[in-house]
């Protein structure tokens, strides 16, 4: 494999996946779309060209690189559009607010081709995961629709307690800050700031640093679908505009995924930590334990697909695995097998498995750990492996990789697949308790008692354990969340609705004046709060 020899030169670009340069002026808030005439961040795609046998880095485009004072006029914005719960959108009724949410869908779904093709330039992601993040997005608004409607059907009604009548609902909790994470810049943050805005919600909508252009296809479906103000976006380096919003202490939610560094600066931003609640998305180490009894095939198909899906650049991706020593061979074999078969190239190109990686300097930081763990005794076992050219980085299984080496600790977000073998069931294990991470685990085997023994305590440190599969987030309706320093709070088509509203009581005694009072109200409509309307 001669990774030199993988970027292309122009001529050999299908012409329906060219992209000319792209001048990213525009930027929404208060319903209005303003267009920069400041400082700007280039955009570099990780995708090189060979062009008189020189490889040069494409630039891609261009977009905003705001100021704090926009920064602040956005969260302005937001606050003015929530007025204290005041708002048109906080307001309306349950019903109204998906209906502005289809039609955001729609007009979505009419930018489906502008979307994907930016998701291939600009992260290197192949056609088809870009059509499936698109398409999953998409289903994943469907969802959250279908969730909300089942969720306020089971609030529609009046509870009577103790001689106090009651209706409960939940209500939004004001401004949130969404930031999306580069891996999934479509889904995950369309994860958080869908159920942001469905449950009336004001947002401000920050992309992420890699994954910025292929927003902006969409910014005239959120002017459109959505009232002035609900819906703003700001560019830039988060010290310019994250921070001064932060520190104003208007934004009452910040939804992040990211790593735990940057959520700690962006928390201790805000001047009242109290009153700010925060989903976040953080880091991952997740393990892979293989028992002497494992299907092989299984585990191996699993794997490979767990460690090196999206080159290995997801939270949920394997990043460590313990294999039972007495099936090691056989179980490197069948590794090494199957990398033999993953395809390597561009991400248009059909079947493609291995793709430039878009951050800068990403494959030397790889090789980095793969040369500390060769340094102390570790060896690269599969044919090819750690070879890189540019963005673009070959596989490299390493074995034997103990706690002397970085590999063993660090999460390394790319397609390494560090690997130890274990004769005692305690090594795999302790090394899950002593972990700052906990977000998940695999486990593979046949043998259903000492599967449970594992379990067990297992659950009582990843907030999920999957046997004889890869980690992975969906499907959407299961609950997306980690221990310790993995996540806070919980994300999934139903609990992500819950975790950005709080549950709000009417409460009055039961006597005659409040029966009439209630009963008129609800007859004649007049509190879209106290409501019995149900949604079909």
């Amino acid at each position: 494999m001669d990774v030199k020899s993988i970027y292309p030169g122009l001529s050999e670009i299908p012409q329906e996946y060219k992209i000319d340069f792209i001048n990213q002026t525009e930027f929404l808030i208060n319903g209005e779309i303003r267009h920069w005439s400041g400082n700007f961040q280039k955009v570099l795609s990780p995708i090189y060209l060979e062009t008189a046998g020189e490889t040069k880095q494409i630039e891609l485009g261009e977009y905003p690189k705001l100021t704090a004072q926009v920064a602040l006029e956005a969260v302005d914005a937001a606050q003015r559009a929530f007025d204290n719960g005041r708002g048109i959108w906080p307001t309306m009724t349950v019903r109204q607010r998906i209906k502005h949410v289809e039609e955001f869908t729609l007009r979505m779904q009419e930018k489906k081709a502008d979307v994907v093709k930016l998701l291939m330039w600009e992260i290197g992601k192949s056609f088809k995961d870009s059509v499936k993040e698109f398409d999953r997005t998409v289903q994943y608004i469907k969802d959250t629709i279908e969730a909300l409607k089942d969720l306020d059907r089971k609030s529609s009604r009046f509870e009577m307690e103790e001689g106090v009548i009651g209706q409960i609902r939940r209500s939004p909790l004001g401004v949130v800050l969404c930031m999306g994470p580069f891996n999934y810049p479509l889904n995950e943050t369309y994860a958080t700031l869908i159920p942001a805005l469905i449950t009336g919600n004001a947002v401000i909508f920050k992309p992420p640093k890699l994954g910025v252009l292929l927003h902006r296809p969409l910014l005239e479906a959120f002017q459109k679908s959505f009232p002035a103000g609900v819906v703003n976006t700001i560019y830039g380096d988060g010290e310019d505009v994250v921070q001064p919003i932060m520190k104003s202490g208007k934004v009452n939610v910040l939804a992040f995924i990211g790593s735990s560094r940057v959520a700690d600066i962006i928390k201790q931003a805000h001047p009242y930590p109290h009153r700010l609640r925060s989903v976040l998305g953080l880091e991952a180490k997740n393990s892979a334990i293989v028992l002497q009894d494992a299907p092989l095939d299984i585990a191996v198909s699993e794997i490979v697909t767990g460690t090196l899906s999206f080159n290995g650049q997801r939270c949920t991706a394997l990043k460590m695995l313990f294999v039972h020593d007495s099936i090691f061979p056989e179980f490197m074999d069948l590794i090494s097998q199957s990398l033999k078969k993953l395809k390597t190239g561009m991400p248009w190109e059909e079947g493609v498995d291995i793709t430039p990686l878009p951050e800068e300097g990403k494959a030397e930081y790889l090789d980095s750990l793969v040369q500390d763990a060769v340094s102390k005794g570790g060896r690269v076992m599969n044919e090819h492996g750690g070879k890189f050219h540019g963005n673009l980085y070959y596989p490299a299984v390493v074995y034997p990789v103990n706690s002397s080496m970085k590999l063993y600790h660090v999460e390394q977000f790319g397609p390494v697949i560090p690997v130890a073998t274990f004769r005692d069931i305690s090594e795999p294990l302790n090394y899950v308790i002593e972990s700052t991470y906990g977000q998940q685990v695999s486990i593979f085997g046949r043998d259903s008692g000492k599967i449970a023994k594992l379990v067990d305590p297992l659950v009582n440190q990843v907030a999920r354990v999957n046997i004889n599969c890869q980690c992975q987030r969906g499907p959407d309706k299961f609950p997306f969340t980690g221990r310790k320093d993995s996540a806070e709070g919980t994300l999934s088509v139903s609990d992500a609705l819950r975790v950005f509203t709080i549950r709000s009581l009417v409460a009055a005694k039961d006597n005659s004046i409040n029966k009439d009072i209630i009963t008129e109200i609800v007859r004649e409509n007049k509190s879209n709060f106290l409501s019995t309307d149900f949604i079909f």
